[in-house]
């Protein structure tokens, strides 16, 4: 049995054992002052507070979050009406005055197209004579003319115009114009 408790076993297996003390010591240390800095913690937040308490100011928070929820629900139902609207309405205008004809002075006729967020509408046009002024009215689809009501060229100008194709000429002047 000498042989088990010599010196040659006995100092390792002490040294071995201090190593693990130590630090099994330091790692109480360190986790002796994190637990104290978490009650510190803790005696802040709950400071005043019980359990109820707390449970009631979550309810709230989560009352405030529903509304606010419901409240975005709303705006963006409000929202897709202003897109549909704006898709709808008429915003899209061009304007465009000319002289169709050589023995007519000035810039008397006008097209004037007034489009949707589709680009579909129609086309105003009014055409000055001696003889008189006739006003017309033609549809658009989709910022083309229909089979049934084909487009002077000016009424394409500013239909383009309108779409955003092709900047408005205002006061362009014409002095022939095709059949």
């Amino acid at each position: 049995m000498e042989g088990l408790f010599s010196a040659s076993v006995i100092v390792p297996l002490t040294l071995a054992s201090i190593g693990i003390g130590s630090l099994g010591l330091l790692v109480s240390v360190l986790l002796f002052f994190r637990v104290r800095k978490l009650r510190k913690d803790l005696t802040a937040l709950f400071s005043g507070k019980t359990g109820v308490d707390l449970e009631e100011i979550i309810l709230k928070q989560k009352e405030g979050l529903d509304a606010a929820d419901e409240e975005i629900r709303k705006l963006y139902g409000i929202a897709e009406q202003l897109y549909r609207l704006g898709q709808e309405s008429i915003h899209k205008t061009g304007l465009l005055r000319f002289n169709p004809f050589k023995e007519v002075g000035g810039n008397q006729s006008f097209a004037v197209a007034l489009l949707d967020g589709k680009n579909t509408g129609f086309v105003i046009s009014s055409i000055h004579t001696r003889e008189g002024t006739r006003v017309y009215a033609k549809p658009v689809e989709k910022g083309s003319e229909t089979k049934e009501y084909p487009l002077s060229d000016e009424e394409r100008h500013v239909v383009g115009a309108a779409a955003g194709k092709r900047p408005v000429a205002f006061g362009k002047t014409r002095t022939e114009t095709k059949g």
